[in-house]
């Protein structure tokens, strides 16, 4: 099983930028399908971004072409970089591994990104 520890949160200006990070310890990174999630003050949490271990990654469509999603399987990390941001980006923002085969799902603790001027 692995942990998550997220970082990089902060406060930007609109049309600003900002990396996230997620650092994972523990065995068998490539076995999850890794994602970052954010869950916006009185609403539901909503998926933003996912990778498998190949690279193959998925956006919802209100960041397609503004954020993009990577990861090091080396390093065990992933990460989300965030350009243009609005401010209805704001947001605490979660890191997330989704294992198939033995189904097992693990959250990090989260990180706030504000988009204000």
């Amino acid at each position: 099983q692995v942990q998550l520890v997220e970082s990089g949160g902060g406060l930007v200006q609109p049309g600003g930028s900002l990396r996230l990070s997620c650092a994972a310890s523990g065995s068998s990174f490539k076995a999850y399908v890794m994602g970052w999630y954010r869950q916006a003050p009185g609403k539901q949490r909503e998926l933003v971004a996912t990778i498998n271990s190949d690279g193959k990654t998925t956006y919802v469509d209100s960041v397609k072409g503004r954020f993009t999603i990577s990861r090091d399987n080396a390093k065990s990390t992933v990460h989300l970089q965030m350009n243009s941001l609005k401010p209805e980006d704001t947001a605490v923002y979660y890191c997330n591994a989704k294992r198939v085969l033995i189904p097992l799902e693990v959250w990090g603790q989260g990180t706030l990104v504000t988009v204000a001027s």
